[in-house]
């Protein structure tokens, strides 16, 4: 994964805009194209990675593996730990991504959105990076750290939108009195089945689907790109370094996400220019 100053740094060289503009050709030309993101972009806002040199997790230490179960078990005590952290993981997870800002990457992808040349965002992120660059078709596998959200009827709120009293916890579900939590995904909890859908939905209509700063590791994400490929369609791939996918990709482009799909965007634009002329 790139850092946030080795993105800054990074230069493209000719070899790379040539292929850029071929990945510009192929967003163009499609009918339907997809972007799939991972942690590799977060990074290149300054979020460290969860695990490895350097990781949230590596230097304060990992949230439970039953972490659902736990809030099922007492969602009241959950409820107090989110308001009042404690866990050192917890509270550098919170000023991290409370600290951070989209990058070129996201701002990107959101224009491209506006050119009409990205149908949808499928996001492992939950950093709402990609929600405040201006992405509007937007599924956040993982969830949204700032949102709140109920198991019975699945709606999304706001923090403002819904009541909690730290005398009354855990707060009820506005619409249908419901158990609200986090809309963060936590381990042992099954990714929402609107979300889920809706990636399914979106990755079957795909004949391009562009893959940004992420291994390809982590299902169900990690099969979006070889369907697309299995139907006969292109996958852009773009990653600092080689991945599952590299080998398969349609076209790998080497290089952190910011730089890279800003060029990206540069070429798509002076495509559809080019075309309206």
């Amino acid at each position: 994964m790139a850092s946030h100053e080795a993105a800054m740094d990074f230069t493209i060289n000719d070899a790379l805009d040539a292929q850029s503009e071929l990945a510009a050709r192929s967003l163009t030309s499609a009918s339907h194209t997809v972007a799939l993101t991972g942690a590799g972009l977060s990074v290149e806002s300054g979020i460290p990675p969860f695990r490895g040199k350097g990781g949230l997790w590596t230097q304060h230490g990992e949230p439970p593996m039953d972490g659902f179960q736990r809030f099922l078990r007492d969602p009241r005590k959950a409820w107090q730990d989110r308001l009042s952290p404690r866990e050192s993981w917890a509270t550098a997870l919170r000023d991290t991504l409370a600290q951070a800002k989209p990058n070129a990457g996201h701002r990107s992808l959101a224009e491209l959105e506006n050119l009409g040349c990205c149908d949808c965002v499928i996001t492992q992120n939950i950093d709402d990076l990609h929600h405040q660059a201006g992405t509007r078709s937007l599924l956040e596998i993982h969830g949204n750290h700032r949102l709140l959200r109920c198991l019975d009827c699945i709606t999304r709120f706001e923090p403002e939108e819904v009541v909690v009293d730290p005398e009354n916890l855990p707060p009820q579900c506005p619409h249908c009195g419901g158990l609200i939590k986090g809309d963060t995904v936590q381990f042992g909890e099954p990714i929402p089945p609107d979300v889920l859908r809706g990636c399914f939905e979106q990755v079957a209509k795909a004949d391009c689907m562009l893959v940004a700063g992420t291994s390809a590791t982590v299902y169900p994400a990690a099969e979006f790109p070889f369907e697309v490929l299995k139907r006969g369609g292109v996958v852009v791939e773009i990653n600092p370094e080689p991945t599952d996918l590299t080998g398969r990709a349609t076209l790998s482009l080497v290089g952190p996400g910011g730089p890279v799909l800003e060029r990206v965007l540069h070429h798509v634009s002076a495509l559809l220019k080019a075309t309206a002329s």
